[in-house]
């Protein structure tokens, strides 16, 4: 069982749970014990791009191939029942996962990308007809949600206003109109191909189509539906819903503190926002965004493709962020002794071989040199404080072919 997993089990993260009981027996079986959390992610926040040209604007500055993202997720989402004006056959569309970089390559802004479902497809909250009455297929969304880092939200805005030029596209923070959530823990993988929480696939979707529980899992004209995480299929859930509004499922979890959230990708060294990926400065592929489903190498020309084409087709990155613990010299694992910014060490060499740049309890995460941080029998410690040693770890999640040529020299000697 994961490290968080064990902390969750022994009750040692103080949950709040939410009013009402949540929810009757059948909620309660759905997520037995806090294996499955849900927390509001204040670190985030909102900007809508709105008008004809949002998503071929976006398409242009960013990492990931937008065009055929959002193209694919209405065409692709399983058709499961007959379409009627009140049950349209296309399911909502995936979010994608995208950086936008400076012209040399270096990371400035990560982006969650939501296109808002049509009209059409929302249900009033009586659940009896849609929000207008359009047919399907009419009223098309012409904007994309941004789940963007809160602290650089201004920045960010100012940024994509220099570019916006002639681009029919409007450029706003909606923050006080939506908030971001997460759904996460060791209980919420799922490797369906569906986009959708499978809970909430099964509130009002399918055959017998339950209209109240179908209208408070599709939410009012503007609401959302948990959608899978595009980075990976383990770090759960996310979604942009009302911020007057609770999201569905949500009362039968208990919800975390957003620590609690960031603890987890800290453990499976997932960094997210321009604190954790330094603001240009961090090379995107040493960041692992291309293994988080970030970067298209297929798509055309985007600010800053240059230096990440030709690392890429190079293909040797000799560092990369890890996950790593912070133990004494018995193996015992250290709380909130190690700050943003320490070195680590080898300790044998006395080189610098990287820097934390998360630390969260005994967790952190760093940049390191994966020759010196997966060499067998290394040993790494902070490099002010000796008696903290460094255990670096090698998520599970990570392509064979980013340590094959390390593996291959580990089994040669």
């Amino acid at each position: 069982m994961p490290p968080l997993s064990r902390r969750l089990a022994a009750g040692l993260l103080h949950l709040r749970p939410r009013g009402g009981g949540g929810g009757g027996s059948g909620s309660r079986g759905l997520h037995t014990g806090p294996d499955v959390l849900a927390c509001r992610l204040g670190s985030r926040a909102v900007v809508r791009f709105a008008g004809p040209e949002a998503v071929s604007f976006l398409h242009s500055l960013l990492t990931n191939d937008l065009l055929s993202a959002f193209a694919a997720a209405g065409a692709s989402a399983p058709q499961r029942y007959a379409p009627t004006p009140n049950a349209p056959a296309r399911g909502p569309a995936a979010p994608a996962y995208a950086a936008l970089l400076t012209p040399q390559g270096r990371f400035l802004y990560d982006l969650f990308l939501y296109r808002p479902p049509p009209p059409s497809q929302m249900l009033d909250r009586t659940g009896s007809a849609p929000e207008t009455g359009e047919r399907p297929g009419e009223g098309e969304p012409k904007e994309v949600l941004a789940d963007v880092d809160a602290a650089e939200v201004d920045e960010l805005i100012a940024c994509f206003r220099r570019y916006q030029l002639r681009s029919k596209v409007e450029i706003d923070n909606v923050s006080e109109n939506f908030t971001c959530w997460q759904r996460f823990g060791h209980n919420v993988v799922h490797t369906e191909p569906s986009t959708q929480e499978p809970e909430a696939q099964s509130i009002g979707w399918g055959q017998g189509v339950d209209h109240a529980g179908e209208s408070a899992a599709q939410g009012n004209g503007h609401g959302w539906q948990w959608l899978k995480d595009p980075r990976l299929d383990y770090l759960g859930y996310r979604g942009i819903f009302p911020a007057d509004t609770i999201p569905p499922l949500v009362e039968s979890d208990k919800e975390a503190d957003e620590r609690h959230y960031q603890l987890w990708r800290i453990e499976n060294g997932i960094a997210e926002g321009s604190t954790e990926i330094p603001k240009g400065e961090a090379i995107p592929l040493e960041y692992n965004l291309a293994g988080l489903n970030a970067i298209s190498f297929d798509k055309g020309c985007y600010i800053g493709q240059e230096l990440i084409a030709r690392t890429h087709h190079r293909g040797v990155i000799r560092k990369r962020l890890m996950p790593m613990k912070f133990v004494d010299e018995k193996g015992q694992e250290l709380e909130q002794v190690v700050a943003p910014g320490s070195e680590v060490v080898d300790e044998a060499s006395g080189k610098k071989i990287g820097t934390v740049n998360t630390a969260l309890g005994s967790r952190g995460m760093g940049l390191l040199r994966l020759e010196e941080a997966l060499k067998q029998g290394s040993s790494l410690r902070i490099g002010d404080n000796r008696d903290v040693r460094v255990q670096a770890i090698k998520p599970e999640w990570w392509r064979a072919e980013w340590t094959q040529m390390l593996d291959q020299q580990s089994a040669v000697a």
